[in-house]
């Protein structure tokens, strides 16, 4: 019977013992394989309090010692504490809202960049389009020349057809040629000549500046009474003491390969102006050459002139605009001598049918015409054309100055020099004509 009881109280025992192991290691067995599988969507709320955390792996340490891994494995979140959260939170939008002020910033940056790209773009194509706008006045400035050379709708002129071989060397000396830029430029007086003058002097280097001992560099430094003196150009009509026999020659290369401009006026402005630059004021030279011849023929004048043209001015003596009108249309006068530079009609100064020339531009627009001229010949970063005082002589005064000429002498002057408005497509003046 005490037998039967012990084997009884060790059965029990026993299986107390067994059922606490299987309880022991069911535990386990679940912690190491049914944490790791949990579906995120169980996992401990918010990861700023409970970060993720790293599960042992299967121990075969006793069961015990597994159990104490498991449970501080699973409990003990990492180093973030609830405290420091909100510093956190506070440092994060400060770090956004730094950001974006940021990326406003570099946006109105590019914003701006965009716009002075922009202004740029317009501003080139305004350039463009002025730039293509001149190039096509420019065009048919050449154009009408080339349309009355050849004979179109154009009355005949002395010398349209003659080849430039024949025209005479004392007949080329308004070409003046630049060999160091490669240009030629035929002058007009009356016609800015005197700056573009100054120009060609200072790209020539012919002339020393007496305060530096170098040559000018500024055109409008140059002393205006000195470009005047001929030594101080080269033109074609020095070619033949310079090159003798290759002298043509020389000439049709340059004309070939250099470029060529002239500058232009309304005719009859331009001999308003001549008048009163040489008969207006007293002018010795033209006193003794012309002025003299002007007063003995058409003047009236009884016994002798004065001998000087302050004697003259000062007595009252001087020629009128209607003398030099007459003087000009009397067939004697050409017997005599070729009129002189300052009333010459540009086609017999510059040959504009035997010379193609590059560009022609026009008193008229002087500033904007020399502008784009520099930038054609290339040396616009080497100077400025001078902005001395303009010739005041305007065209709104030709009716004013051709009231006491007769009709008849007005239309016979405008056939004198109707080639040069043909030719520089200015209008016929029909106030002076037709009055």
């Amino acid at each position: 019977m005490g037998t039967w009881r012990g084997l009884r109280v060790a059965f029990i025992a026993g299986s107390l013992f067994m059922i606490l192991a299987i309880i022991v290691y069911w535990d386990d067995v679940r912690g190491f394989n049914l944490y790791p599988l949990q579906d995120p969507k169980h996992e401990w709320p918010h990861s700023d309090f409970y970060p993720q955390t790293t599960t042992a792996g299967p121990s075969f340490t006793p069961p015990s010692t597994s159990r104490a891994v498991t449970t501080t494995s699973s409990a003990v979140p990492t180093t973030t504490t609830s405290g420091t959260t909100p510093a956190r939170e506070e440092t994060g939008r400060a770090t956004e809202g730094k950001q974006e002020e940021e990326e406003e910033e570099e946006k109105g940056k590019e914003t701006q960049e965009q716009r002075k790209v922009e202004t740029r773009e317009d501003e080139e194509e305004k350039e463009t389009n002025s730039a293509s706008v001149y190039d096509r006045e420019q065009e048919a400035r050449k154009q009408r020349v080339m349309d009355v050379c050849s004979g179109k709708d154009s009355e005949e002129f002395p010398g349209r057809t003659r080849p430039f071989e024949q025209i005479p060397n004392r007949e080329l000396d308004h070409l003046i040629v630049d060999d160091t830029h490669q240009i030629i430029y035929c002058y007009v007086p009356k016609v800015a000549c005197t700056n573009w003058k100054r120009v060609m002097v200072v790209l020539s280097q012919s002339l020393i500046s007496p305060s530096s001992g170098k040559p000018y560099t500024d055109p409008e430094a140059v002393p205006p009474d000195l470009v005047h003196n001929s030594s101080l150009h080269l033109t074609f009509a020095k070619f033949w003491r310079h090159y003798g026999s290759l002298s043509r020659h020389l000439m049709a290369l340059k004309l070939q390969h250099y470029t060529k401009f002239l500058f232009v006026r309304d005719p009859f402005v331009r001999l308003i102006s001549a008048f009163r630059n040489k008969f207006g004021r007293p002018n010795e030279d033209f006193y003794r050459q012309f002025g003299s011849v002007m007063l003995r023929r058409y003047g009236n004048v009884s016994g002798s002139l004065p001998e000087t043209a302050a004697e003259a001015f000062a007595a009252g003596i001087k020629p009128t605009f209607q003398q030099f009108i007459t003087y000009l249309l009397d067939p004697e006068t050409e017997k005599e001598s070729i009129f002189n530079e300052h009333w010459r009609q540009v086609y017999r100064l510059c040959h504009p049918c035997q010379v193609k020339y590059d560009f022609i531009g026009r008193l008229e627009t002087l500033e904007t015409d020399a502008e784009h001229l520099l930038k054609l010949l290339e040396v616009d970063h080497l100077l400025r054309f001078p902005s001395g005082a303009r010739n005041q002589t305007a065209a709104s005064w030709e009716r004013d100055w051709f009231a006491q000429i007769p009709i008849n002498m007005r239309r016979e002057l405008y056939k004198l020099y109707e080639p040069d408005f043909e030719l520089f497509g200015y209008p016929k003046p029909d106030s002076v004509l037709h009055q």
